[in-house]
């Protein structure tokens, strides 16, 4: 039912429904923590295809397995389908219309303000989690890979997802250090 309500609600595209389905899967059903989330997010925006189709194979396989993944894919895109084809011969018939065309318009600014929330959140947590001198910092080098050198998005996320695992056995190792615990000495 999460993955139909998604794909009935969601409009605009994956990004914007990443939201929705965070808010099935962590606020409502708490099938994952939030931070887990943000994990599975970054791979599946690493990886190839719809974000939120990815997202919802995901999370019917860890809850019911082959199945759950097929149902919860199904649940998620038929909804979507079978709008896209009404509202395409709707869409034909008044297109000439400027209320279709100004309602059409108007989504644009609620997908912008939904997609600003989900990074403020997720930018709130990774402050918590690494400073505002790292956040900062991290922010600079993913802005400057991203508008100033054009490299791809799933190359940026890669790159932090291999700092963040070195990230955290570098931080474990001098904890030790610092405790007098660690055997490199």
């Amino acid at each position: 039912m999460a993955m139909l309500r998604t794909g009935i609600l969601g409009y605009g595209g994956g990004p914007s429904i990443v939201p929705l389905i965070r808010y099935e899967a962590v606020t409502r059903f708490q099938w994952m923590k939030d931070e887990e989330f943000m994990e599975v997010l970054a791979i599946a925006n690493a990886l190839p295809g719809p974000i939120a189709t990815k997202l919802a194979g995901y999370l019917g396989y860890r809850l019911k397995g082959v199945g759950g993944a097929t149902i919860g894919v199904l649940a998620h895109i038929v909804p979507t389908c079978v709008a896209m084809v009404g509202l395409y011969a709707f869409i034909q018939f008044f297109s000439t219309s400027k209320v279709i065309k100004g309602m059409i318009a108007a989504v644009v600014p609620i997908v912008a303000v939904m997609l600003a929330v989900m990074a403020y959140e997720f930018g709130e947590k990774a402050v918590k989690g690494l400073g505002w001198a790292a956040g900062i910092v991290f922010f600079i080098i993913s802005f400057l890979l991203l508008q100033t050198f054009s490299v791809h998005p799933a190359i940026v996320i890669f790159i932090f997802l291999l700092y963040g695992s070195f990230h955290h056995k570098l931080k474990d190792k001098w904890k030790k250090k610092q405790l007098g615990t660690g055997d490199d000495v």
